[in-house]
């Protein structure tokens, strides 16, 4: 019997290949094989998934710091976890629109605002979560840049490491924020209140990972904290901003503004 991925040959005992460690099916694929493989995958408290999402919470410094030193087996790596999370945000918008259908529409949580405000904030948020993949692909290395220019002094990281701290932050708030958001949104909290709890949890557990990956002392971190959310606030602002200068663009200026 040869291995089915590189072709090498394999022993009748054999449950995973010797050459290319990939386990060995012998079976017919039923949905029973499926449910037990997704279960073994997925939810064993010994898959990499589980032990990198619990671990990141506990020790982000030993899974980023694994993967940057070469130790790549025991944790997801870097890619793949952001896959993970891309899928997982994508669920999120589902979920979202099929059980909170009216959560992101603005004319029901503004019902007294200019008509041409509440459509436009209801297209920038449709538009935002149809590409939400590249916002988050955007956003990691516009952090990276960040986290360089801040920790600059400090020469622990490269900009290729500090990609890969923060592609290890965004996909870890991201699963984080697929079970905080479908939670606060089934308790009927506003989806406003949602959205905007998220940032303020998303730069405290930044600014816990990056103090644990630069041992640095509170008040450094809360010092560097600062300034990375002054100077992303800033560049945010703007961006929002040139976002509704295009929608006006395109749109027009109605009479009522």
């Amino acid at each position: 019997m040869n291995c089915k991925n590189c072709e090498s040959h394999l022993e009748e005992t054999d449950n995973y290949c010797r050459k290319c460690g990939a386990q060995i099916i012998r079976n017919r694929l039923t949905i029973a094989n499926i449910f037990n493989y997704i279960g073994e995958q997925y939810f064993n408290i010994d898959n990499r998934f589980l032990q990198t999402f619990i671990t990141l919470f506990t020790k982000p410094e030993e899974v980023i710091e694994s993967y940057i030193n070469g130790t790549r087996k025991k944790y997801a790596d870097a890619i793949s976890y952001f896959a993970v999370a891309v899928t997982m945000a994508g669920l999120q918008l589902f979920v979202i629109n099929k059980l909170f259908p009216d959560a992101m529409d603005f004319s029901k949580m503004n019902k007294d605002g200019n008509q041409f405000t509440i459509d436009m904030q209801n297209d920038i948020q449709t538009w935002t979560s149809e590409y939400h993949t590249l916002f988050m692909m955007f956003y990691i290395p516009l952090y990276a840049l960040l986290s360089k220019l801040i920790f600059i002094n400090i020469k622990k990281f490269n900009y290729t490491e500090h990609l890969v701290i923060f592609m290890y932050i965004q996909s870890q708030f991201s699963i984080f924020s697929f079970f905080y958001t479908i939670i606060l949104l089934a308790l009927d909290l506003p989806f406003t209140f949602v959205g905007f709890s998220l940032m303020p949890l998303l730069i405290v557990y930044s600014a816990y990972c990056l103090k644990r990956l630069h041992s640095l002392s509170l008040a450094g971190i809360i010092l560097k904290t600062i300034i990375f959310s002054i100077t992303f606030f800033i560049l945010f602002v703007l961006a929002s901003l040139a976002v509704a200068a295009v929608y006006i663009l395109i749109n027009g200026v109605p009479d009522t503004l």
